[in-house]
């Protein structure tokens, strides 16, 4: 049987010669901030009482992160961690309006997890072209012709434009394989990947050889295939971060098969079935759910006469415990035939098939700004309240608080949302200290 693995190794040369496998990054995103809307009136020599004017600012542009399947590492973020999208364009006289900013769009490879600097899980993008906005622009402040009603016909204040969103995110990689191939180190896993492969990783007789995860596909004479990943490094507390496992456990979150290679030669001096029982309970610390996805065990160093003779033993050990058990030697390719049409037979069946494995991972979602939400919440403290709110936060922080038409407005605006009649009810009296975003003011309720 002819299998061709076409193999991808995730590193770069740093300017020592040693590989660098960016599968990590956090970065620093700012939106761009919305222009200000204009105050203008319209002056023209035959027509003296044109009228307001004053164009809208323009939306400042977001940051969007989109998927690009042609990518393989985090690495355009090693050396650039700040990125800010184009404000918006200021609002000018004769009603026109600012150009909005540009959006900054951020490719990352597929499988790359966002999260905010809590931990917790934003997006999860798995599909080519998938796009998430990271950070929203802010909006374009209205120019003084939005102000116009039949009560107030000049009006002589705009809004100023909407500071944007901005924070620090964290990226993780996590490698799109529907195969991890786990084990010790030096139990022949590159090996093995050499033996079906024209590919020639490092191979050496001491520990971590393999400093990177190595990403390659599988084709069966059946026109079927699968993508094998060769995940390095997996010891005893290399869930703690020990030896080179954590920083690679992550990369076997997405694979529906584990293909556990051992050393049946025990050439290291280890016990092989020690060493399988250590590799899994790293993987149960790690995370529960990983014993529960599908297991074939390798039996690896069979041309060794010691690795003949435990070929018995381990054939009892596994089945015992129902793993399926599949001796090799990957020096001499023999059994490894019949253990990748065991692994592709397995993919078939699996129910971590690539639509679901990124959804059973992660909860994916979309970011909704809720722009619209026009509610409210008060936090009484010592002889002060509070008032949290998306949007009248927005209102407060788009005013020009030193124009004193514009105040008039925003305590038109505070009357319509009914705020001091949820003061009063939360406890406010006159004198008590009313905190709203930026600003702070002394409340003396007009109505009560």
């Amino acid at each position: 049987m002819a299998v061709c693995l076409h193999l991808t190794q995730f590193f770069y040369y740093n300017n020592n010669g040693d590989f660098m496998f960016i599968d990590e990054a956090k970065i620093f995103v700012k939106g761009g901030d919305g222009g200000n809307g204009c105050v203008s009136f319209h002056r023209e020599k035959y027509r003296p009482k044109g009228g307001p004017d004053g164009g809208d600012g323009g939306s400042g542009g977001n940051i969007i992160l989109k998927v690009d399947e042609g990518l393989r590492t985090l690495i355009d973020f090693r050396y650039r961690r700040h990125f800010n999208a184009k404000k918006g364009q200021h609002g000018q006289g004769n009603n026109k309006h600012g150009a909005n900013g540009d959006d900054l769009i951020l490719k990352v490879p597929p499988g790359t997890v966002v999260k905010n600097v809590d931990g917790e899980v934003l997006f999860d993008l798995t599909e080519n072209d998938q796009e998430a906005i990271i950070a929203y622009g802010g909006r374009g402040g209205k120019g003084n012709a939005y102000f116009v009603t039949p009560s107030r016909k000049l009006p002589k204040f705009s809004e100023k434009g909407e500071k944007s969103e901005e924070e620090w995110i964290l990226l993780e990689l996590k490698l799109l394989a529907d195969v991890g191939l786990i084990g010790y180190p030096n139990v022949g896993k590159s090996t093995l990947i050499s033996r079906v492969s024209a590919a020639k990783p490092k191979i050496a007789n001491y520990p971590f050889t393999t400093r990177v995860p190595n990403l390659g596909v599988v084709s069966l004479p059946n026109h079927k295939s699968f993508v094998m990943a060769d995940i390095p490094g997996l010891i005893e507390g290399a869930h703690k971060g020990v030896g080179l496992g954590y920083a690679f456990l992550r990369h076997i979150a997405r694979t529906a098969t584990l293909v556990h290679v051992v050393d049946l030669a025990q050439v290291e001096g280890r016990d092989f079935i020690d060493d399988f029982e250590t590799v899994n309970r790293e993987l149960k610390l790690y995370d529960l759910k990983l014993l529960k996805r599908s297991q074939i065990v390798a039996g690896n160093k069979i041309d060794i006469e010691q690795g003949k003779e435990n070929v018995k033993k381990a054939e009892e050990y596994f089945e015992k415990h129902g793993y399926p058990f599949f001796p090799i030697s990957a020096v001499t390719g023999e059994g490894v035939d019949r253990l990748l049409w065991a692994v592709e037979n397995s993919l078939t069946v699996s129910e971590y098939t690539p639509e679901t494995r990124g959804k059973e991972t992660y909860r994916v979602f979309s970011y909704n700004k809720e722009k619209k939400d026009k509610s409210f919440v008060i936090l009484k403290g010592k002889g002060s309240f509070t008032v949290k709110g998306k949007s009248i936060e927005r209102m407060v922080a788009m005013i020009d608080l030193d124009n004193e038409e514009a105040v008039a407005y925003l305590q038109q605006r505070f009357n319509k949302m009914g705020l001091e009649d949820k003061l009063v009810e939360a406890g406010a009296r006159d004198g008590d200290v009313v905190k709203i975003g930026s600003i702070t003011f002394d409340f003396h309720p007009m109505g009560h």
